[in-house]
């Protein structure tokens, strides 16, 4: 059975659960349930490449909670053994009462938030099992475990259907448009920007994650060393993102398209106060979509020396201060921002003038500023 078919089966049968509504329901819930098979490949293939040097692999996830324990346990012959395999009340107590309650606790015995430890306790502590038939879970799970992640085969074809998945949560109201930006504008700024293995890239409304995803595969293909793919791995893409589901989507995204530990901070990114912000915090590169056309508290706007409540000026104003000299920048922002005549448009625009040497591109619905700081 191929992948699409998989995601096609799960759908389907989400469709019929009763905790889940929409397409927002069915990426999320979906999200987990893949993290968890990710993330007992990923042990299984550190595992084996540890006993290739005659080394022991310490697990993250203890064995009952590791997916051939609880998910999908295997006969001899490899295949789920349906009699040690939990369904119905069981399962579902068991995921609820035991599996996200345990998970959920990584988030606090983490050494730092930059690790995949971290990452497991963050997303768990954000997601709900909306899953309420432990007899749908159970034939969810039996499809989930026919997809792998080691081969970069598979991670590419399971990044592409996750975009579509995605796309998809982007048509399906509910304000899904936040989640997902054309791709095809996105890769466009990412070669009119032009980032280098070295840079550091940051979205600090990052949604899920469009931006650093068609980055990291733009600077993928260009690394050739196993010193440029680490500085790729841990040392390049920073996200910030103030919605919990949006953050799980991209912490997913980005894990499909072969970044293990994503840098994307679960934060409200205008909540911080500009002024706090250091030399050592500005990056080389800024790619974004902010949100427009929402209004923010006058508390946050108290962090900005122009007062607006429009998100997207505030963005723009954050994106200023995080950029360093001589660094580029790429941002979608709405067309009527060049023309519109309230104060704090024009001093917004003559901030960006004097700041960066701008380029603009107005060839879509919304306007693109790519520039370069000054």
């Amino acid at each position: 059975m191929n992948y699409e078919q998989i995601f096609k089966n799960i759908d389907d049968i989400l469709w019929k659960e009763a905790g889940c509504s929409n397409e927002l329901d069915y990426v999320e819930q979906t999200s987990w349930i893949l993290f968890l098979k990710y993330l007992d490949d990923l042990e299984i293939e550190r595992s084996d490449e540890m006993a290739l040097q005659g080394k022991d692999y310490t697990y993250i996830i203890k064995k009952e909670f590791r997916w051939n324990t609880w998910a999908c346990p295997k006969t001899a012959k490899g295949e789920i053994d349906h009699k040690a395999a939990m369904t119905g009340d069981d399962l579902s107590d068991f995921v609820n009462l035991k599996l996200f309650p345990y998970l959920k606790n990584f988030k606090a015995s983490a050494a730092t938030p930059d690790t995949l430890e971290y990452k497991i306790g963050e997303i768990f502590s954000e997601l709900k099992n909306k899953i309420v038939s432990g007899y749908n879970m159970r034939e969810i799970l039996n499809y989930a475990d026919g997809l792998h992640f080691q081969a970069s085969r598979d991670k590419h074809e399971m990044s592409h259907l996750y975009e579509s998945k995605i796309h998809k949560m982007g048509n399906a109201g509910r304000n899904g448009g936040e989640y997902y930006t054309s791709r095809p504008l996105i890769r466009t700024i990412v070669r009119v920007v032009e980032p280098k293995i070295g840079d550091t890239i940051y979205d600090g409304a990052c949604g899920s994650a469009g931006f650093l995803c068609e980055a990291f595969n733009y600077l993928n293909e260009k690394a050739k060393t196993v010193e440029q793919k680490q500085i790729l791995q841990k040392q390049t893409f920073y996200g910030k993102e103030k919605k919990g589901l949006a953050y799980i989507i991209g912490i997913m995204n980005m894990i499909f398209h072969g970044v293990e530990a994503p840098n994307i901070m679960h934060t409200n990114t205008l909540a911080e106060d500009l002024s706090q912000i250091q030399q050592r915090d500005r990056k080389d590169v800024i790619l974004a979509n902010p949100p427009f056309g929402g209004k923010e508290r006058s508390e946050i706007q108290q962090n900005f020396p122009i007062k607006t409540g429009e998100t997207a000026y505030l963005f723009m104003e954050h994106f200023i201060k995080m950029l360093k000299t001589g660094g580029r920048a790429g941002v979608v922002i709405k067309n009527t921002f060049l023309s519109n005549t309230d104060n704090a448009s024009i001093a917004l625009r003559r901030e960006l003038l004097e700041s960066c040497n701008l380029h603009t591109i107005l060839d879509c619905p919304s306007g693109v500023f790519t520039g370069v700081s000054s």
